[in-house]
């Protein structure tokens, strides 16, 4: 049902672009079959692209067509946008034109556009204007996505804390979304980056791959070579459950990571203790039921410490975490929105979309990802990977630092 939904929207977003872009270029008879059969031919890259996934055809070829057909959604996107942007406003004026049109009477040649030939130029000449704003877009998104993960240095204060861990080096990594496009290169990138930062804990939020262990291995294994002083950890994400949950947490487990299902550690620094802990993902359960995210299961039987802090892909385990007593949740999922207009529908879903928050006595931060999903775009929610710094609430003034 949700791909059938899915291929629907898409079908009608691609019908409705190519009517209002081919159409209006009155292209003589050859051409305008030839320019319909080619935008068609774009829209089939999306179905093609599932089934050549299915059957695992050449790695190349699959690599090739999930290029194509995720820049393609994302070009579709704002073509869809810009061009709805513009017909509705014509709309708009149009309405203004007949039930004012005493008020524009005196501009009507400049303003109004009565003849058939002079609304075709003027939509042919936005359509031009239209292609040449996506294509910078598109070509800007593409760079943010694409380039190394910006590193993200956030302050978090607490009322009490023992000197010992405001010398703690957190390092968190998230939505990294190996797969499609986002492949062995880019992860030793990531790899290179959480490695510069000298981490003493290392903690990974979710949502490591999109595809299978069988097809992704080799591509996740430069993750191996992260080390931290007390050790690296994993929570899964949603996508862990697409395609394998436990062959992932075998996989990360393999990796060298800690993975944590509703379990806690005890990290001795110093003289201080900091409990971290993790929970699967927050509707886990609705898949495999023995994985219920479950944040009071997460800290039942806990010995005292200093600070709590838990791992939870989704910020809206912020409110169970509050009230299991977290000092601190550590979060991703969002990708800060990635790209418009997503970014927009991610409140309705999520208590927080990016970037450090209170919720009663619990702090949650909640990471843009280090990779993308989908189109391969990121549009004002730049990839980061994460450096967590405790401090004392009278110590410092909050802030972040971005490098």
């Amino acid at each position: 049902m949700f791909f059938f939904v899915a291929l629907s929207i898409l079908t009608l977003g691609f019908t409705y672009v190519g009517w209002r872009l081919i159409e209006p270029a009155n292209l003589a008879a050859p051409w305008s079959l030839l320019a319909w059969a080619a935008w068609f031919g774009f829209m089939l890259l999306p179905p093609l692209n599932l089934m050549l996934r299915l059957v695992r055809r050449k790695r190349s070829a699959n690599t090739l067509i999930s290029w194509l057909t995720y820049l393609s959604m994302g070009v579709l996107n704002y073509l869809f946008l810009l061009i709805l942007l513009r017909d509705v406003s014509g709309l708009v004026i149009w309405g203004i034109q007949k039930t004012a049109s005493s008020v524009f009477a005196a501009t009507h040649s400049s303003f109004l556009f009565d003849d058939v030939l002079q609304r075709r130029a003027l939509i042919h000449n936005t359509n031009l204007a239209i292609l040449g704003i996506t294509g910078t877009i598109v070509l800007y998104g593409v760079y943010a996505a694409r380039r190394r993960p910006n590193i993200v240095e956030v302050e978090v204060p607490f009322d009490v804390l023992p000197e010992e861990l405001t010398s703690l080096r957190i390092v968190q990594i998230s939505d990294l979304h190996v797969g499609p496009t986002i492949k062995r290169d880019f992860v030793e990138k990531v790899v290179a980056q959480v490695q510069s930062l000298a981490p003493d804990i290392i903690a990974f939020t979710g949502d490591l791959a999109d595809g299978s262990v069988n097809d992704l291995r080799r591509e996740v294994e430069p993750l191996a070579k992260l080390s931290a002083r007390y050790g690296k950890f994993f929570v899964t994400g949603n996508h862990e459950y697409y395609s394998g949950a436990d062959e992932w947490i075998a996989e990360a487990r393999r990796l060298g990571f800690t993975v944590l299902m509703n379990e806690h550690r005890l990290i001795q620094h110093g003289r201080a203790r900091l409990l971290l802990a993790g929970v699967p993902d927050f509707n886990a359960g609705h898949i495999l039921s023995h994985h219920h995210s479950e944040p009071a299961a997460a800290i039942s039987h806990a010995p005292a410490a200093d600070l709590k802090i838990l791992l939870a892909h989704q910020p809206r385990s912020i409110f169970a975490a509050a009230n299991a007593g977290f000092d601190l949740q550590l979060s991703g999922h969002t990708h800060g929105g990635q790209m418009f207009p997503w970014n927009l529908l991610v409140p309705l879903q999520q208590p927080f979309v990016a970037g450090l928050h209170r919720h009663q006595n619990t702090w949650v931060y909640v990471s843009n990802g280090a990779g993308y999903w989908g189109p391969p775009l990121r549009i004002g929610a730049p990839a980061e990977v994460t450096m967590i710094n405790l401090l004392q609430m009278n110590s410092v003034q909050r802030k972040q630092k971005l490098y």
